[in-house]
């Protein structure tokens, strides 16, 4: 990987775990979604509108059809890892995710697409699958010194995790799609993107405008940060796709995991600290050896 890419891809990490522990303290849900892509929509609009007078026109089926799946795919995925984070743990939910994504787009990789699978990316496996062990608990698992509580809010931290992996691997591998193979402009594939988003999640705030109005007086800030900034972290990625493979760049991504669980718990007073950390570098080992195996 160019170094160039690697550069992009390690700030687009610091970036991503700063919005995401804006998201986990702002507990919001559908609303907060809808809330941020709004912003997205405004404070991007100088730069969306003028590239999208430059290129749109010229956009063909191929073009449309990518930038609805990929808005379709980042609505479910933010979704769901809303919800995980007002289950759970960012400290749980955050490292599954973020390292489940490369694991599974790699095997699919080796599985559909005649990859192989170095010794360095074997124990890459090993690595990433020793990681999500301490952050379920570790050794703790097996003591039983987890409170049931403790417990059940692990489980639906690992459940959520995982599943918001598999929409980060999919929605990765359709942008990656459209950025390296149909040339897409890094920049409209996210912005165009946004507006399939907010029509998506556009039902579900007019049912109750009362509670909408509310939600935004208490989540406005934590909206405009990751309405802001969240776009700038995952462009960053795309543009980083474009110079190198992107079976380098998602597994770099993962730094934004060690970010993630030195900052968040921190911030967030979560426990199991010192586990939680461990196992975020494992899998942040893991997927790297993945990607140079």
């Amino acid at each position: 990987m160019p170094l160039s890419a690697l550069a992009l891809v390690i700030l687009a990490g610091l970036i991503h775990a700063c919005w995401n522990i804006a998201a986990k303290k702002a507990g919001g849900d559908v609303r907060f979604s809808f809330f941020s892509s709004v912003v997205m929509m405004v404070v991007w609009a100088p730069l969306g509108v003028w590239l999208a007078w430059q290129q749109v026109p010229a956009w063909g089926k191929l073009e449309w059809t990518l930038v609805v799946v990929s808005g379709v795919l980042h609505s479910v995925y933010f979704i769901i890892l809303l919800r995980g984070y007002r289950k759970a743990d960012l400290t749980v939910v955050y490292p599954l995710a973020r390292g489940s994504g490369p694991l599974l787009s790699s095997m699919t990789a080796i599985a559909l697409m005649g990859e192989q699978l170095s010794a360095l990316g074997g124990l890459g496996i090993v690595a990433v699958a020793g990681g999500v062990f301490l952050i379920a608990g570790g050794p703790g698992l097996f003591k039983g010194t987890h409170s049931p509580e403790q417990a059940q809010r692990i489980r639906k931290g690992m459940l959520y995790g995982l599943l918001t992996g598999v929409f980060i691997a999919s929605y990765t591998v359709v942008d990656g799609y459209a950025v390296k193979v149909a040339l897409m402009s890094p920049i409209l594939v996210d912005y165009m993107g946004n507006f399939v988003r907010l029509g998506l999640l556009l039902p579900a705030m007019v049912r109750d405008p009362g509670q909408v109005r509310r939600q935004w007086k208490l989540q406005w800030k934590y909206a405009t940060i990751v309405g802001v900034v969240s776009p700038v972290s995952y462009v960053l990625v795309l543009y980083a796709m474009q110079v190198a493979p992107l079976s380098h760049v998602a597994p770099a991504r993962e730094v934004s995991m060690l970010f993630a669980a030195l900052i968040g718990g921190h911030l967030l007073g979560e426990g199991d600290r010192l586990f939680r950390l461990i196992g975020a570098a494992s899998i942040a080992a893991g997927v790297m050896a993945l990607a140079l195996g």
